[in-house]
Formats: C-alpha cells, structure tokens, sequence
C-alpha cells in the first residue's frame, strides 16, 4: 500500500474508532475492566458514615480532630491486543475483509484503553510470533498499531494461536488484559487458553464473514485454502455437500464457545459488513454488571 493511501486510511479509522470509543465505549470499558486496586489521594475530616478502618491515627492525633484517609482506584492497566495476521484474515465478501474489521476493533479498543490512562501493546502473530509491540500510551503510538495492521505482511500465512498466548504469558510479567481477535480457525489452544487466563484476564473476539458459514449453490468451483494455498473444486450443486460443510461450521462454532467457557473466558463474536458495536456493548456491560 501506498504511503498516502495507508495515511488515509489510518486517519479514516482514527476518526471513526475514536469517536465510538469517546461516545460510548469509555465508559463501558472503564467498569468492565477493573484497575490493579485502591491507592491513598488524600485525607479529609471524618464525616458521619465514614469507615473507622479508613481512619488516619496519625493525622488524627496531632489535628486532635478526626481524619479519614481517601482512596481512588488505581486505573492503570497493561492491555495486549493478539492479532491474528493468518492467511484467513483476507477473506470477507460484504464490503469488508476480516482484516479491515479487526483493525476497527482493535482501534477503537486502543482508544478507549488511553483514554483510560491504560498503556496498550500488540501481539501480531500467525503459526508464530511475527512482531512485537510493546505497551505504551498515546495517540501516535495507536496510529502506529492502527498502521501496522493495515499494512503488515506476515512471513506465514497459517495459524497457532496457542504460540500468540504462550507468549504473552512469558513476555508480559505483570497482569494484564489480553483481547485475542481471530477468526479461529485452530482447535488446539485450549491448554495455552487455560495457563494464559490464570496469569492474564483474556478476552476472545471472534471474526468471522457470513459467507464462511454456508456454502451457496453456484456448481463447480474451484476453492483455494488461504491458509495453505491447496486448490479443490467442490461441487456446490450437491446438496450433501452444502448440509456437510455446514454441519462443519455449527460444531466448529460450538466446540469454540464451549472451549472459551470451559477456560472462564469472555468472548463476542462480529461479522464483516455488520454493526459490531452493540456485540462490544453487549461484553462490555456483562463483565461490568
């Protein structure tokens, strides 16, 4: 991509993923995730209803009056995005890749990350770690990401995401928040899911397309695995076929959720092409209730 057309395309989605995330998603996001704790502000008089634990002896003594100490939530946070840069994410057929979508996401988490005081890294990976950005706060340093996604060219196509989580769990030493947007096409993470969610709090996003979910009839065609490059023609006129490969994605589906469950871990789902604001709400106000 062209230097000025990857500059507007980073200022296009600059300006639409901050303004949802100014306008809607800050403070859904600020009550569901939490800070590491309380830290001391300041102490003021004791007022009627007040903790006697939060009480200053100290202050107390020497004032000869009653003082209670004042804590506000430490809101800093680490927050790591792990990007899926497989060969899968160039697939999408309403208006938008899979791509596209996740870097919108991914934007708009960004943003309401810093606007939280949060610092926020990236995690590009796809049968292994392609690149690693650490965490940090700022409008260029989110233009930078945003840039990146648009513009990175993985050395692989296929995809591990139990290497993307194996990695946070070493690289990142303090907790954090680990959002995982994928299509998930992979069966085998669930132990890297397990041990990464014991030490992180992780969070799946799953992207998918509407034409993954079915095959339509339309005769012989002639498929390509973006993944491995392996052609097949399938006859989309057989009726078995189509029923088969749908029964497929159901139980691939199913056996995602059921692994994300199984693991306590929180999850939404959005589609190219469709609103995936009110499915972040949705998350966002369930962890927070």
């Amino acid at each position: 991509m062209e230097t000025s057309e990857l500059l507007k395309k980073v200022r296009h989605i600059e300006i639409k993923t901050r303004g949802l995330s100014n306008q809607i998603f800050a403070g859904e996001y600020h009550s569901a995730f939490k800070g590491k704790g309380m830290t001391f502000s300041e102490v003021r008089e004791y007022q009627y209803g007040d903790a006697i634990r939060n009480v200053d002896w100290n202050v107390t003594a020497r004032l000869n009056h009653p003082y209670v100490k004042v804590f506000e939530e430490e809101r800093e946070l680490t927050v790591m995005l792990l990007v899926d840069v497989s060969g899968s994410k160039n697939f999408g057929t309403h208006l938008q890749y899979k791509q596209e979508l996740i870097t919108e996401i991914a934007a708009v988490l960004s943003f309401s990350a810093i606007k939280n005081n949060d610092k926020i890294g990236v995690i590009l990976f796809s049968d292994k770690v392609e690149k690693f950005i650490p965490p940090q706060k700022g409008r260029k340093h989110i233009l930078r990401i945003i840039q990146e996604l648009l513009n990175f060219e993985p050395e692989s196509k296929q995809t591990n995401i139990a290497v993307a989580l194996e990695y946070l769990t070493n690289a990142i030493k303090k907790r954090s928040i680990g959002f995982i947007l994928s299509d998930f096409i992979d069966t085998k993470f669930k132990d890297a899911l397990t041990i990464a969610n014991r030490k992180h709090d992780i969070v799946a996003l799953r992207v998918f397309d509407q034409r993954e979910t079915s095959i339509p009839s339309m005769g012989l065609v002639k498929m390509v695995d973006a993944e491995t490059n392996e052609f097949k023609w399938v006859d989309t006129s057989s009726k078995s076929v189509r029923q088969g490969y749908e029964h497929w994605w159901n139980n691939h589906t199913n056996n995602i959720e059921q692994t994300f469950k199984k693991c306590g871990v929180d999850y939404a789902s959005a589609a190219t092409g469709e609103d995936y604001v009110k499915p972040l709400i949705y998350l966002f106000k369930h962890r927070g209730a």
